[in-house]
């Protein structure tokens, strides 16, 4: 199968880029530089460098393939750029003979649900954090495109972990750099995902002809921030200093993003586990030991 991906270099859609090559699949990784360039290549992809925010870019080198993930991210753009990157895909997916079958995936997340009173389904209502007030529209953008040989399905990653990077490299980090900041009281249940999990539930919904809708992608380990930071701190290699910070201190600083952090969540994935997806993974506190050494070694 013939994958085009955005974000290739990025958190998840490196992790994306690893399983597709593994298993055998050509995978173009969209990137703005040489450096990224050279990322793709040595994860097993063809490079293709280019602009999220600039569709002639990349388009008519997205056409003809078989698979359209979008996992890039702009951050200073980030709505328009997601937008235009949907609309760019799905526009390169109908090139061609209309029978052909395709697939457009979108890569959405979690904090699309906003606080979740129970156990939150791929079919629960939606009450969007202020930071992903866009993604309900572009959601719909593309399970609407649905049809004449394109199947179309949606993504809402739980907080991925593993390696080097995203928000909970960040605390091994901090962890090791002697400070590990906690907003709020901590008690609020992160829904969370391996990498590499959630990578595998990409290459199932590409290969899966009747896969189509939203997916949730979580290990429904349902931990709390605290016991999450008390396990990691725990293997630092110098006991970190944890410091609470209050919620309107780190809103003041980092804005919608410290309301996301603090979302109680517990989420379930009963569509993507009928695929037969199932976390290899299903715990940070109880795998910290050995995501730190992967940290470590990613970090370098």
């Amino acid at each position: 199968m013939r994958i085009f991906l955005t974000g290739a270099s990025g958190y998840i859609g490196s992790a994306i880029l690893g399983a597709f090559a593994r298993a055998g699949h050509h995978v173009t990784g969209l990137v703005r530089n040489s450096e990224k360039a050279d990322q793709v290549a040595s994860h097993g992809g063809v490079p293709l460098i280019g602009d999220l925010r600039d569709p002639s870019s990349y388009r008519q080198a997205a056409e003809g393939h078989d698979a359209f993930i979008h996992a890039g991210f702009d951050g200073s753009r980030v709505v328009e750029t997601d937008r235009s990157a949907i609309e760019t895909l799905i526009a390169a997916a109908r090139v061609g003979d209309p029978g052909r079958p395709r697939v457009v995936i979108y890569t959405s997340g979690v904090w699309i649900l906003g606080h979740t009173r129970q156990p939150a389904a791929e079919d629960a209502p939606l009450d969007p954090a202020a930071i992903s007030a866009y993604r309900p529209g572009h959601e719909q953008i593309v399970l609407a495109a649905a049809g004449e040989g394109l199947r179309t399905a949606v993504v809402r990653p739980g907080i991925v972990y593993g390696g080097s990077r995203g928000i909970v490299g960040d605390i091994f980090r901090d962890a090791v750099n002697g400070l590990v900041h906690i907003i709020g009281t901590g008690e609020n249940r992160w829904p969370t995902v391996y990498d590499r999990d959630v990578a595998d539930l990409y290459v199932r919904l590409a290969l899966h002809a009747d896969a189509s809708g939203v997916f949730h992608a979580t290990d429904e380990s349902d931990e709390r921030v605290n016991d999450i930071v008390e396990a990691i701190v725990a293997h630092a290699p110098n006991t970190p200093d944890v410091r609470r910070v209050p919620l309107e201190e780190a809103r003041a600083k980092h804005g919608p993003y410290a309301l996301a952090l603090v979302l109680d969540q517990v989420v379930r994935s009963p569509r993507a586990r009928a695929l037969g997806w199932a976390p290899t993974l299903r715990s940070i506190a109880g795998n910290a030991a050995r995501l730190f050494e992967e940290w470590r070694a990613k970090a370098v």
